[in-house]
Order: C-alpha cells, then structure tokens, then sequence
C-alpha cells in the first residue's frame, strides 16, 4: 500500500467566470520509504499540491489518501482537518517559536496531544540525538546556526513518528555552502530513517540529489515524472529537456530523417540530431547539455565554428561562451582551463542534440 495517493486532484482560487485553476487533474503515489521530490517553476502548482496534502488548501475534486486512510473525497465533500492527518511538515521559514527552547519546540506537538512529560522528555532526547542536536536543548532559534534551525525543524516534525513528512522548500534559506552540506544530511536522514516524504523544491540539482522520484510540474499538470537520472538523461518534453540541468538551445529546420536521426539546418549549418517528435520539414528547438559540447581547434564532424567571446571561472572549469550572449546561434560549452581567443569548432554529438 502507498504511504500516500493522490488521485486526479484539481483545486482553483476564485470561483466562477474569475476562476485561477492551479491544479488540473494531478495524480501520484509516494510508497514507503521513497523520497518524491516535486519540481517546477514558480506558478507550477507544486506548493498548492504540497498544501492540499497537508490539509492547508481545499481541492475541488478528486481524491487523497493517507495509507488506509481518506483524508479528501470531492465527490463525496469529505475533508478531514489538517490536525487530525498526523503528518510531519517542515517549512520554508521553519517557523520555531523564537520565546522557546529547542527542546520545547520540538516537543510542542507531543504537548498538544497530550502524553505526558516523561514520554515527551525521552522522544525528544532520541529525535535530538538522531539529528545530531543533542547537545542544543536548551538553547534559543536565535542562538542557532541555519543549518541547526533547520534541524530542529525536521527533528520537530519527525518526533511524533508521521507516516508521511512534507518538506516546503527546506533547504532555501541557507547558504549555497550549507545547502550542499544539508541536502546531503537531509539524503542520509531519509535513507537511514526509511522516511517517506514528499518534497517541494524549485532547484533541479537539489531535487536530484535528495529524491528517489521527481515529478516535474508545469501549468498545474504533470509534465513528466521518473528518476532523476532518466529525467536528466531522457527527458520527452521540450519543458523536461529545458528544466533540467544547463543547456543550449538551437533554433533550425529538419531537412531530412533516418530513423532516429535527423539532419538539421541551423543558420546554414547541417547537423545530425535525435528526434524527439518533430516532423521533416518542421521548424524545431534542439537542446544540448552543455558538458556534451565539445571543443577543437581544427574542423570535426556535426560541429559549429564560432569565435570565442568570453570564459568564466566556477572553480572546477571554465565556462566558455562562443557568439554574441543571448543572440541566436550562440553557443556554451565547458572547458577544464581558459581558452585563447579565437575561433573554435563545437562539436554536438547525434545522440545528444536532441530535436522536438
């Protein structure tokens, strides 16, 4: 049994002709012990999913179950309050009481369901030293690192034990040295918890790092949903391909095809591509990662020649831009040192530039 459905769930703000549809029929499952993560731009609808699990938002129509349990029926105009669905919730803001100390932030919910104090005292003591907080009971949100508010946030919502924890955002208000240390805590809590959650986050690479799943949003639907791995390397949208991970973009025409293959005309240059759905004949958008782009010096096959206009350092590489920023035919690719200027051929391998 899954840990949660959601069948076909559609919600809207407003009513009538002034409606704002938000979701539109979404359905998915998260079974036990996996980690979904739910990615999208901003207006997706990923959050308002997140909310209607929870119980923070009313759904219109469809259904959600919490393992056995209906906690929403539309058709039946059932809704079970968000208290009463016993579900572990981490914020964006982490919302601790600044008044309280760590210890009675996270025991506050144990509180409100009345067990007494010496089940609170030990529950809170193991979830505290799970995470790594044991020795910071007693001190104030104020006197906490980022990263430790965070883990009060987490400990507080694991305490009680949910079937299901809900995560908006919980990594954005750290640092881009922290996020990378928690997103790798927050992996190894899951994994060594067998935590079933469910994850809002608008960062691709977060996303890929942390879930098992990743269902990609776009316009209230589904766009595409899987591994990170098969999201990243076989995406079947234009969207998917897009979101996912640092690309260039081509704009051409298909001149011809071959079963997968397609030779492509992009600004008078021919180039061998994938085809993703388009037809002969097509104006089409290809994409290419931009550590598949190839460099040289001296001509190559299915390459593109374009002077070298500026490289940037990231520390590990350089990222180098060939043609005019932002103009059409420009192109991006990563070398492991700075380049001279001049002229470079870019090699775009068939099997990489990917045509819809």
């Amino acid at each position: 049994m899954s840990e949660l459905s959601v069948k076909e769930l559609t919600l809207e703000y407003g009513s009538g002709a002034t409606a704002n549809p938000i979701l539109k029929g979404v359905s998915m499952e998260l079974k036990r012990g996996e980690v979904v993560a739910l990615l999208g731009p901003s207006g997706s609808g990923k959050t308002t999913l997140l909310r209607a699990v929870a119980g923070l938002e009313s759904p219109k129509t469809g259904t959600i179950h919490i393992g056995d349990r209906n906690v929403f029926d539309g058709s039946k105009n059932w809704e079970m309050p968000a208290e009463q669905r016993n579900l572990g919730l981490v914020f964006q803001s982490y919302a601790l009481w600044p008044h309280k100390t760590v210890t009675d932030n996270v025991g506050y919910g144990l509180k409100l369901r009345k067990m007494n104090a010496g089940d609170i005292a030990a529950k809170v003591k193991d979830v505290l030293s799970q995470l790594g907080l044991g020795h910071l009971g007693e001190r104030f949100p104020h006197q906490l690192s980022g990263g430790q508010q965070q883990r009060v946030a987490i400990a507080r919502a694991l305490v009680y034990n949910p079937p299901v924890i809900l995560l908006d955002e919980p990594l954005s208000n750290l640092d881009a040295k922290l996020r990378e240390e928690a997103r790798a805590f927050l992996r190894e809590l899951i994994v060594r918890l067998n935590l079933s959650a469910l994850m809002v986050t608008h960062d691709q690479g977060e996303a890929m790092a942390i879930s098992d799943r990743i269902l990609l949003l776009n316009n209230g639907v589904i766009e595409q949903q899987g591994t990170p791995q098969s999201m990243y390397e076989t995406p079947d949208t234009l969207f998917t391909a897009e979101f996912m991970g640092s690309n260039n973009k081509l704009r051409g025409k298909i001149l011809s095809r071959d079963g997968k293959f397609v030779t492509l005309d992009v600004n008078g240059s021919r180039l061998k591509a994938s085809l993703r759905g388009k037809n002969v004949g097509d104006a089409a958008t290809a994409i290419i990662r931009l550590e598949k782009v190839r460099l040289s010096t001296t001509q190559t096959d299915n390459a593109i020649k374009l002077p070298l206009t500026t490289c940037m350092y990231l520390g590990d590489r350089w990222e180098c831009l060939f043609g005019h920023a932002g103009s059409e035919g420009s192109l991006r690719a990563y070398s492991p040192y700075k380049l001279e200027q001049g002229e470079y051929w870019l090699q775009l391998d068939a099997d990489k530039l990917w045509v819809y």
